[in-house]
């Protein structure tokens, strides 16, 4: 019997189950139950109209946190069927409040299938945290399907994802769509240590609170004008932004940067995240008088 509840440890199931954590899907499985209540604490409080989603549950650790935290609605999506059974085990222990699905998170229709409030809570396999993190950010509808993100990611994405002007290093267009989309921040980090198998970085759980009214701007505007900028950041931006295109047109570098009233020579890198709004917002309005012609 486990600390948190009266299923066996995840160790035994996960032998049991012999489920040996597979490189090819990003698996690292978390055994250590204080740091598990630790994440699902940081993802509360619950109440009963909250859905909570966790993608990658593996053999169920941060799953059995979240339940026994209190969460009144769990919707686990896992891509790996050899996991299922040991969530089924989970889903009997808690009837009514674990709906296991097995899919590909990348694919899955999150805002259709979860309906209502939610909130992300995730220990995310690896291989697919950056691009599932930005495909939440790039929603056309906003504010989102979800409250708030709850996330593990490898240290280096998370100070990528919390990065501005002042951290040079790690800003990027990832720090852009975050900062514009949301307020995130670094919780803490998790040692290779807790995991099965150790990875060879440090972990962090990083929180990212959807901003209600984000600076007024289009997903695709906004992703054309970081891809050229960041594409070449060691550039000035009049010259990685020559080869900008949108929606089949070329673009003026130094027009576009002029109506900005953004300096030429400046780098991306010390770009402000409401400047590279504003710099699609006219990027947009540049490629309208285009399609309207004279």
């Amino acid at each position: 019997m486990s600390a948190i509840d009266d299923l066996p440890p995840l160790r035994d199931i996960v032998e049991r189950h012999r489920l040996a954590p597979k490189k090819s899907l990003g698996q690292n499985f978390l055994f250590d139950l204080n740091l598990t209540a630790r994440i699902a604490r940081a993802a509360g409080p619950f109440d009963d109209a909250t859905t909570i989603v966790e993608v990658g549950p593996g053999p169920g650790g941060l799953t059995r946190a979240l339940l026994a935290c209190g969460a009144a609605r769990v919707v686990a999506i896992e891509r790996d069927e050899r996991c299922l059974p040991a969530l089924a085990e989970i889903s009997a222990r808690y009837p009514g409040r674990l709906e296991v699905v097995h899919a590909d998170a990348l694919e899955f229709d999150f805002a259709g299938r979860v309906g209502g409030k939610a909130r992300v809570c995730a220990n995310l396999p690896y291989n697919i945290a950056t691009p599932l993190l930005a495909q939440w950010l790039s929603s056309a509808l906003w504010p989102p399907w979800y409250d708030r993100l709850t996330l593990m990611f490898q240290r280096e994405v998370a100070e990528r994802i919390v990065a501005t002007p002042e951290q040079r290093v790690d800003y990027g267009r990832l720090g852009v769509l975050a900062g514009w989309r949301a307020r995130a921040r670094i919780l803490f980090d998790i040692p290779p240590a807790a995991f099965t198998p150790p990875p060879k970085v440090v972990s962090s759980v990083v929180e990212l609170v959807p901003r209600e009214k984000p600076a007024d701007c289009g997903v695709e505007a906004l992703s054309s004008v970081t891809r050229a900028a960041f594409g070449q950041r060691r550039k000035m931006l009049r010259q990685s932004l020559k080869g900008l295109h949108m929606k089949g047109r070329a673009i003026d570098a130094n027009a576009l940067l002029d109506a900005a009233a953004i300096e030429p020579t400046k780098r991306a890198e010390e770009i402000a995240v409401e400047d590279f709004a504003r710099l699609a917002r006219t990027l947009e309005a540049l490629v309208e008088s285009q399609h309207r012609g004279p």
